[in-house]
């Protein structure tokens, strides 16, 4: 009798040191592992262990909450079976060498707040699916390779507060559905091959605080709309095919800090430019092919 009851309390105390964590949880877990290589991770999990023991790993109610495993040498790509992590709230895959892309089925990732494959060899295309992350408010997918264009569905997005997708090799045109995400407040999209106008949708981005287009194929006029941005404090565009004469309400912008924007085709004398921004810190409107060639504000409006 004292040994079933002693049985019983074994299992019973392995049943909580496993958190109650489904077996679909702990396989989708294992399929990570597996497909990133986790044997030759830095700190690599012992998977005879509970699941709240495993490093990055955060259980909270029986659930898998946040996978956190930057700076760990993951190799390889990350599963479809990530998809069965519903209750994560926070990924993390900074610095790695993930390669391929993220599955379609990251649409099941509905609590998912934020979403960090920076920093890694990811090359193919952001996928349609990636809007449904309707709780998603940090999506960190810099210095990757990822190829193709950023998909319309991005404006789904509407609880996004950062979008950092820098130092890829995105193409195609900034999508018009950008201006769904109103809770904005930084835009990276600097040292990609995105070309086609600034939408003027941009304009409901009211809270937006850093615009980045550095080093880009972005061309027309600057919208007028961009002058509604008065909460902006970072206006990077240089390195662009930026033409015309600089939006006449653009001095609306008095909380700008940085101003980048050389290397345009941009039309006037920038004497008085700095002067209008109170609080100015970095201001570059040199470009380096026509160094005659600078801007200044007008008081003509452009066609948008």
């Amino acid at each position: 009798m004292k040994t079933a009851k002693l049985t019983l309390l074994l299992c019973f105390v392995t049943l909580l040191s496993f958190g109650s964590i489904s077996t679909k949880e702990k396989e989708a877990l294992k399929a990570i592992y597996n497909s990133t290589n986790g044997a030759l991770w830095r700190t690599t999990w012992d998977l005879n262990k509970p699941v709240n023991e495993w490093h990055g790993v955060t259980v909270k109610g029986d659930k898998v909450i946040g996978l956190n495993l930057e700076f760990n040498n993951l190799r390889g790509t990350i599963p479809q079976e990530i998809g069965d992590l519903v209750h994560l709230k926070h990924i993390n895959f900074f610095r790695n060498k993930i390669s391929g892309g993220i599955p379609a089925t990251i649409q099941n990732l509905k609590s998912l707040v934020t979403f960090n494959v920076a920093f890694n060899m990811l090359s193919n295309p952001i996928p349609e699916e990636i809007g449904g992350l309707e709780s998603l408010k940090n999506l960190k997918l810099f210095m990757n390779m990822i190829s193709g264009e950023i998909p319309n569905t991005i404006g789904d997005l509407t609880n996004l507060n950062t979008l950092e997708l820098y130092n890829n090799q995105l193409t195609g045109e900034l999508p018009s559905s950008i201006g769904k995400l109103t809770k904005l407040k930084e835009l990276l999209l600097s040292s990609n091959q995105i070309t086609g106008k600034l939408p003027s949708t941009i304009s409901n981005v009211k809270g937006l605080k850093i615009l980045s287009l550095f080093e880009n194929n972005f061309f027309g006029t600057l919208p007028n709309s961009i002058c509604s941005l008065i909460n902006l404090e970072e206006l990077v565009i240089s390195n662009n095919a930026f033409y015309g004469k600089l939006p006449n309400q653009m001095a609306n912008l008095s909380n700008l800090k940085v101003l980048l924007i050389g290397n345009n085709d941009f039309k006037g004398e920038l004497v008085e430019l700095q002067s209008k921004f109170p609080n100015l810190k970095q201001f570059d409107f040199v470009d380096i092919n026509n160094q005659g060639a600078i801007a200044t504000l007008d008081s003509e409006d452009d066609d948008d």
